[in-house]
């Protein structure tokens, strides 16, 4: 039987404090780019088991978490939560094809 694609919801909060919201981000970015599983993990250099394991708020080794968000187009920055608040609401402001 054929695995459906997630629906991807047309944005979701940058703002991430859990394994479990990083993994909702990366789902849904693979679901924009309609990727299977398998798919997106092969173009990332990783297995789709990993990936799931992402996608499913369980830990992956931080190479592998690089290598998936690099795959799939997706980077990570790291800032204190006053800058995250400053940048959050900044990215509010912008166009929606500006950060899409």
């Amino acid at each position: 039987m054929a695995r459906r694609l997630p629906a991807a919801t047309a944005q979701v909060d940058p703002e991430i404090h859990t394994l479990a919201g990083l993994g909702a981000v990366v789902r849904n970015k693979r679901a924009q780019a309609q990727l299977r599983v398998d798919d997106a993990a092969l173009a990332s250099g990783a297995s789709a088991d990993t990936l799931s394991r992402l996608e499913n708020g369980r830990p992956v080794t931080s190479d592998k978490l690089m290598a998936l968000l690099s795959g799939l187009g997706l980077s990570m920055l790291v800032v204190d939560s006053v800058q995250a608040s400053r940048i959050k609401a900044a990215l509010v402001d912008l166009p929606k094809a500006d950060h899409g």
